[in-house]
């Protein structure tokens, strides 16, 4: 199977279980692995054929900026979903990112792959 992928993801939303957190908003990052058959659109350079990367980015811009999670586990799995309902991908892997203040400046980072039903 071959990959599309769309790195590098920026998204500003509410997103934490700190008191702080539901008042400021807050970039994350997303980078998505998506399995995609791209040999139709090699052969007929028609982005009908193909994953619209850009479709996709708008889709996930608009739910993100939306949401008031608390966890970004339920935000990740949410968008996953809402991909794999809304566009024809087979499987997909989501990482999330979330900056921290731990030690200095840090990221939270989770990744999760999700298969069509």
């Amino acid at each position: 199977m071959d990959k599309i992928f769309l790195n590098n993801l920026h998204i500003d939303t509410i997103i934490g279980i700190y008191d702080w957190e539901r008042e400021t908003r807050q970039t994350l990052r997303f980078d998505f692995e998506f399995d995609w058959d791209i040999s139709e659109a090699a052969k007929t350079d028609d982005i009908e054929h193909t994953l619209d990367y850009g479709t996709v980015a708008q889709r996930v811009v608009a739910f993100v900026s939306a949401s008031r999670y608390l966890l970004i586990e339920k935000l990740a799995e949410e968008v996953a979903q809402l991909l794999l309902t809304e566009f024809p991908i087979p499987k997909l892997t989501l990482t999330l990112s979330k900056p921290v203040q731990l030690h200095g400046q840090n990221q939270a980072q989770i990744q999760i792959t999700r298969t069509r039903a």
